[in-house]
This record gives C-alpha cells, sequence and structure tokens, in this order.
C-alpha cells in the first residue's frame, strides 16, 4: 500500500465556475449575504448543480441554513450524468480540491460503506467528468470556512436506483442522517424543458411555457416536502419530470421516512424556486432549480 494522497482536481473550475479564490470567495459571500437563514441548523439540503452563473444565487437559500459550528461531516449524494451505474459509487481519491481550499474525504465512513457491499469504485476519469458532486464542494467549502480543518466529506454518486434499491440506501444512510453532527447534501436540478432534453410537457391551462413548469416543478417541490417517497416515485411516472437528481432526492426521502418510523420528527421546506429563462416558444430550453432545508425538530 502507498501512501501517496490522491487528489481530485477541480475539473470544472474555470468553465462551470470561476478557477480564480478570491474571485469565487467574493461571488458566493455576495450571494449568501443576500439570503435569510431561516432554517438553520439544516440536517440535509437540496441544491443545484449547475453552472454558478445560473444557479449560484438560488443555491445560496440551501446554503445558508447550514450550522458549520455543529457540522462534522458532510455526504454529497449527486446522480451520475456519464457513466450507467445501477448502484451508488464512492470516489478513489483522498482529496477534493477547490479554488478556496481542499476538502478531505472521511475514510473512515467509506471503509464503513464499502463493507456493506452496496457500493462500487468510480475511476478518477469518471470522477472528474462528473460536476453534480463537484459544483457543491466550493459552497461547502465557503459554508464551512469557519471550521475548515474540523469537517471531512463523504460524495456519493447515486446512480439509477430502483425504487426498492432507494429504499436499500435510504435504510443505509438514515442512520448517518440521524446524527446531528452529519449533513446531507443532496444535488439536483429541477425541471429540463425542450428539445435537446427531449421533454416537452405543457399544460396550456398554466398559460405561457415557464409558468406550466414552474407548477410542474412546485407539485414535485410539493410532494417532496411531504416527506413521502411513494408519492414521489408516482409523480415521477406520471409527469416523468426530468429531475436529474430523483435518484438521490428519493435515497434522502426513503431515508427520512426511516427515522419517522423511529419517532423522529423532521420538516423539509423549499426557500427558493428559479429557472435559466423564462420559455415562451417551442425553440427554447430551461432549467430549472430549487434550494430547500431539511430540520428536525
Amino acid at each position: 500500500m502507498s501512501n501517496r494522497v490522491v487528489c481530485r482536481e477541480a475539473s470544472h473550475a474555470g468553465s462551470w465556475y470561476t478557477a480564480s479564490g478570491p474571485q469565487l470567495n467574493a461571488q458566493l459571500e455576495g450571494w449568501l449575504s443576500q439570503v435569510q437563514s431561516t432554517k438553520r441548523p439544516a440536517r440535509a439540503i437540496i441544491a443545484p448543480h449547475a453552472g454558478y452563473t445560473y444557479c449560484g444565487s438560488c443555491a445560496a437559500h440551501a446554503y445558508k441554513q447550514v450550522d458549520p459550528s455543529i457540522t462534522r461531516r458532510i455526504f454529497i449524494l449527486g446522480p451520475s450524468h456519464h457513466v450507467p451505474l445501477s448502484r451508488c459509487a464512492l470516489s478513489s481519491v483522498d482529496i477534493y480540491r477547490t479554488p478556496l481550499y481542499d476538502l478531505r474525504i472521511d475514510q473512515k465512513i467509506y471503509g464503513e460503506l464499502w463493507k456493506t457491499g452496496m457500493f462500487e469504485r468510480m475511476s478518477l476519469q469518471t470522477d472528474e467528468d462528473e460536476h453534480s458532486i463537484e459544483m457543491h464542494l466550493p459552497y461547502t467549502a465557503k459554508a464551512m470556512e469557519s471550521h475548515k480543518d474540523e469537517f471531512t466529506i463523504i460524495p456519493v454518486l447515486v446512480g439509477a436506483l430502483s425504487e426498492s434499491k432507494e429504499q436499500e440506501f435510504g435504510k443505509l444512510f438514515s442512520k448517518y442522517l440521524a446524527d446531528p453532527s452529519n449533513l446531507f447534501v443532496v444535488s439536483s436540478d429541477f425541471c429540463h424543458w425542450g428539445q435537446r432534453f427531449r421533454y416537452s410537457y405543457y399544460d396550456e391551462s398554466q398559460g405561457e411555457i415557464y409558468r406550466s413548469i414552474e407548477h410542474l416543478d412546485k407539485m414535485g417541490m410539493s410532494i417532496i416536502e411531504q416527506l413521502d417517497p411513494v408519492s414521489f416515485s408516482n409523480y415521477l411516472k406520471k409527469y416523468h419530470n426530468t429531475i436529474c437528481g430523483r435518484h438521490p432526492i428519493g435515497v434522502l426521502l426513503n431515508a427520512i421516512t426511516e427515522l419517522q418510523k423511529n419517532g423522529m420528527n423532521m420538516s423539509f421546506s423549499f426557500l427558493n424556486y428559479a429557472q435559466s429563462s423564462q420559455r415562451r416558444n417551442w425553440q427554447d430550453s430551461s432549467v430549472s432549480y430549487a434550494a430547500g432545508a431539511l430540520t428536525v425538530h
């Protein structure tokens, strides 16, 4: 065994967000300063993973709810965009780089997860190609900067899970979600609408296309707020809304259900909703973003 530390580079810096640490810091500070913290301390957040020019201000609503003084481990669940994956996968590196500072993977928790036999390893190539986890790293670093040497991250790439697998992974992660020193970051954009996404659901009774998209998304968001994984699955089957993080969301909802069975009282609320642009005609396309937080009472 070599003791060489393996790093994942910030492969999307310079394209999806600025590679300049000071500039990035100022941007994140700007977005966070415009937001209220009403749901602190969040035990889990849902936040988008697009380029920061599109969703940086939306994501701030979720990250503002993080309490760095109690958070010691951050699980980041992101969907797989590039490789077919029917389970979940763990990174093969030790360190995730960001333009702000490096984040350390929690090898102890990774060891526990690996022992379950439920995970695959992702190659460094897969890891660096994927943006769904990386887009949360600068925000995580920023939210935690006052305690930056006191926390670790647990990145998990979530595959196209069946409902029963979502339940299994939910059960597995529920014991970690029960711990107030853990935070779950669930990475998801909402509706991807337009020809390039092969999705063009339109309910004319809502008015303009972008209003129909918002209505569809908010239907899904209110089901997530009810914390019911079965209703969420049924909603997806009925409308096929292109919510790319539907499987990480499904895992979170199943973990919550497991804890509710044991008498834990939780609530989830969405704090912001945005669209990359307001679509009015069929040639257009857009992506929606939502940010929300889970609190334990």
